[in-house]
C-alpha cells in the first residue's frame, strides 16, 4: 500500500478520532470527477461524496455543502435555505478554510468548525465513498457516520 500524504494522514486520524473504522484508499490516478471517483472504487455514482466549498457572499464566512456525485448543487436554493447568497470559492480560500486542496477536500479534519449542508441523496445509501484529504485518496463510510462527522444540516440540495 502507497504511503498515505500528510493530508490524508490528518484525515485518517480525525477519522480514528471520531470512532470511525475504515481505511483511507490511495488510488493510482485523482479522482477529478465523480465518475473517475466511482469507476475507482467500483461504486455508483451517486455514492461519491462531492466536498464543495463556497464562499458566503455578505459575510465571506466558508459554507462547505456534502452532496451526491449524481447531483448538481442549485446555489439559489442554497442562498435561500442559508438566508444568504453562495458564491464560489477560489483554491486558496478552500486551502485556508479547510486545509485540503480542491480535489481532496474531506468531510472531517478542517482547522475550525464549518457550516455544513448534506445531500439528503446521500441517506439513500448503505455506503458511500469521500475524499481523504488529498486527490489521489478516498474512504468508505456510511451515511449516518458522514452525518456524525460532518455535523451538518440534511437538506436537498439539487
Amino acid at each position: 500500500m502507497a504511503e498515505l500524504p500528510a493530508s490524508a494522514r490528518r484525515v485518517a486520524d480525525a477519522l480514528a478520532a471520531a470512532g470511525v473504522a475504515t481505511t483511507i484508499v490511495v488510488l493510482e490516478h485523482a479522482a477529478r470527477t465523480s465518475a473517475d471517483a466511482a469507476a475507482a472504487v467500483g461504486c455508483d455514482v451517486g455514492q461519491i461524496v462531492k466536498s464543495l466549498v463556497f464562499r458566503l457572499r455578505d459575510s465571506g464566512r466558508p459554507l462547505l455543502v456534502l452532496t451526491s456525485g449524481a447531483n448538481r448543487v442549485d446555489e439559489a436554493k442554497l442562498g435561500a435555505l442559508i438566508g444568504e447568497a453562495i458564491g464560489r470559492a477560489d483554491a486558496d480560500f478552500v486551502r485556508a478554510h479547510t486545509g485540503f486542496a480542491i480535489g481532496g477536500v474531506a468531510p472531517l479534519g478542517h482547522p475550525a468548525p464549518l457550516t455544513t449542508l448534506v445531500d439528503e441523496d446521500l441517506l439513500t445509501w448503505d455506503a458511500i465513498w469521500a475524499a481523504g484529504g488529498h486527490p489521489h485518496t478516498v474512504f468508505r463510510l456510511t451515511p449516518d457516520e458522514l452525518l456524525r462527522i460532518a455535523a451538518g444540516r440534511v437538506v436537498r440540495v439539487a
